[in-house]
């Protein structure tokens, strides 16, 4: 790992519903210099103010791309800095054949058009479903990968993807540059998000998932915990460290 380390906010919701300029500063204080906003474009003010105070920017943003009234969300995203904007989640039903899952990305066209007139790019975030989801013995996702438009990156969400069934390292070769962020989180592999743990305390593969797309930015995120979540997301970043020294 050479480039610093994101987290999603949306692992901090609670927190940030409750104090958003409080909750910045803790995770700016646990060394976190790149966080990735979900649900920014409502409170984009609060986020333009509380950014900066806490010395933090955001490469990258998730927000619902697909289907929606995009000129909010690129005018949000361009006022806090963000560089590239993720849709997070494409209904499951969307990746069962080959044309459905082409036509997703047919719709990545216009939206990274958009995006361009902005001087944004666009991504996609998996899920499970897209790696189970097997289409003449290939994984959706990867079929999706190859047919998207030049310039819309991927988020691989390397923990989904083991539960997907599919080895990360092994996507990510395959992917290559495609891949431009990482989700990094680690558990027991279930579909039970309470049972996701701190990264390297869980059964993932990290430093194999790290070495395989070294030119990704590692984004933590907890989609849930049983423990207390700052103290997962400051062993996650003494964890990642370590790696990266």
């Amino acid at each position: 790992m050479t480039s610093p380390i994101s987290v999603q906010l949306y692992t901090v919701r609670d927190a940030i519903a409750a104090d958003l300029p409080g909750t910045l500063q803790r995770l700016a204080d646990i060394g976190y210099t790149q966080v990735e906003p979900w649900g920014f474009v409502e409170r984009v003010e609060e986020y333009a103010e509380a950014l900066p105070a806490a010395g933090l920017t955001a490469p990258s943003a998730h927000a619902k791309l697909v289907g929606q009234d995009l000129e909010p969300i690129f005018a949000a995203a361009v006022r806090l800095g963000v560089g590239t904007v993720i849709d997070p989640h494409i209904d499951e039903t969307r990746w069962v054949t080959r044309e459905d899952v082409e036509a997703i990305a047919a719709e990545f066209v216009a939206i990274s058009d958009a995006a361009a007139a902005h001087g944004l790019s666009v991504g996609y975030h998996n899920h499970e479903f897209e790696l189970e989801s097997v289409i003449d013995g290939t994984p959706a996702l990867e079929i999706f990968a190859a047919a998207l438009p030049a310039g819309v990156v991927l988020e691989i969400d390397t923990y989904w993807v083991e539960v997907g069934g599919v080895d990360a390292a092994e996507l990510l070769a395959r992917l290559g540059d495609q891949v431009q962020f990482l989700h990094v989180k680690d558990g027991p592999k279930s579909k039970d998000d309470s049972e996701q743990v701190a990264v390297g305390k869980g059964v993932m593969p990290v430093r194999d998932i790290l070495r395989a797309a070294p030119q990704a930015l590692a984004v933590v995120e907890l989609d849930d915990t049983r423990g207390d979540v700052f103290t997962a997301l400051t062993d996650s970043y003494e964890f990642l460290q370590g790696v990266r020294a």
